[in-house]
Formats: C-alpha cells, sequence, structure tokens
C-alpha cells in the first residue's frame, strides 16, 4: 500500500497533468450554468476522520476500496469561464455495495468500510479539483451517481449531481429527469474512459462547475 504522505504528494501532482483531459469541454460549457440539484439523504451524519481526495483508503489503515477505480477531475467556473480560487468541494457517493456513510443508508450492513465514502479537496488558482474514488453504481431507485457541494467565501452552499454517460438507468432517474434542459443534463452527464497511461484499467472522468455567480475582485 501506498503511504498516506506519498498518496497525497503523487495526488496533488496529478491535479497538474489533469488539466489537458477534457479541456475543449470546458471551453464548449463556460457559460452553461451547473444545475442545482438536492442533496439527498445521505451526506455523511458523521464525517469520516480521513476527508482527503482519496477515497480508496482511509488513513494508513490496510485494504482498499473494491470498485472501478476512477480519476475524477474537474474545474469549478463562474459564468465568463474564470476559475474559482478557494472553493471547496466536496463528494459523496454510495460504495459498491450501495451503501453510504449515513447511519440510515439502505444495505449499510455491507458497507465496505475501506471506502471513505466522502473526500473534500480546495481549488487553487486554476479552479481545478481531483479525486480518486470509484465509478458509482446504482441501487434501488437511483441512477449511478455522485453527489457533489460547493462552498466559496461569500456565497451559498451549491449542491448538484454527477452521472454516467451511456447509463441505461439515466432515462428512468427522476432527479436526473428533472433537468429539463437537454444541454444542461448533458453537462452534468460525463464519460468515465479509460485513463491514460493507466496500465491498470483505472477509469478517468471530468465534470466541470459552471456557477451561477462572478467571484467579488
Amino acid at each position: 500500500m501506498i503511504p498516506l504522505t506519498h498518496r497525497r504528494r503523487f495526488l496533488a501532482r496529478m491535479v497538474f497533468g489533469s488539466l489537458v483531459l477534457g479541456a475543449s469541454r470546458t471551453q464548449a460549457a463556460r457559460r452553461l450554468l451547473t444545475p442545482m440539484q438536492t442533496e439527498g439523504p445521505f451526506y455523511p451524519d458523521h464525517l469520516p476522520l480521513d476527508t482527503d481526495n482519496d477515497l480508496l483508503f482511509i488513513n494508513d489503515s490496510p485494504g482498499s476500496a473494491l470498485g472501478e477505480v476512477t480519476w475524477l477531475s474537474g474545474r469549478i467556473l463562474d459564468t465568463k469561464g474564470k476559475p474559482v480560487r478557494g472553493a471547496t468541494v466536496e463528494i459523496w457517493q454510495c460504495d459498491r455495495n450501495g451503501a453510504y456513510l449515513h447511519t440510515q443508508s439502505g444495505n449499510r450492513e455491507r458497507r465496505d468500510t475501506h471506502f471513505q465514502g466522502f473526500g473534500r479537496f480546495v481549488t487553487d488558482s486554476s479552479g481545478e479539483y481531483l479525486f480518486r474514488t470509484i465509478k458509482p453504481v446504482p441501487y434501488p431507485g437511483r441512477t449511478p451517481h455522485i453527489h457533489f457541494a460547493v462552498k466559496s467565501k461569500g456565497r451559498e452552499r451549491f449542491t448538484t449531481q454527477c452521472y454516467v454517460r451511456g447509463e441505461p438507468g439515466n432515462a428512468g432517474d427522476a432527479i436526473w429527469k428533472s433537468v429539463t434542459d437537454a444541454r444542461q443534463r448533458d453537462s452534468m452527464t460525463v464519460p468515465f474512459q479509460p485513463a491514460q497511461r493507466s496500465g491498470t484499467g483505472e477509469l478517468a472522468a471530468r465534470f466541470d462547475i459552471i456557477l451561477g455567480f462572478t467571484p467579488e475582485a
């Protein structure tokens, strides 16, 4: 297992490499606001001690989470396409068994105790964020998705969700369908594709979030 300090340095370096991935997507979606979506009932009611951006390991405990390893990255942008610096990006999702890090989550008796289930990242001057997590899976009533919350200085907390492009369950998901603008719905439904230069079958996904404000100077 990679020591925690080494993992964090590696994840920090990966941020700069991920800037190239999906750059054209950022250009195309700059002025298309990301739809706000419900936080849902399963934001962790007890945050883990480890809240970094690597959800596959919890502190230095042995063992890693089960699932398809995914590098999830993107940028937080304003209405003019400018990066939002110093924004705290949070994600949370169910594990491979469909269980959340929440006491009321269904299937919680089968929860993968190696999966962190929640992570945080603070954007720098590029507005970039990066997480290592797993590809989301469906559970009864929901198509695969990852919850996002963005907190930035002087602004209300923004929540949304990210979906898997090509997932058959999307069309039957009430929350996905609640976004009636097809372009906005497309902007939050992203490909999970083989990661470049990965020899272990890891995936990469890019989700840029365009907030409906221009940060104060």
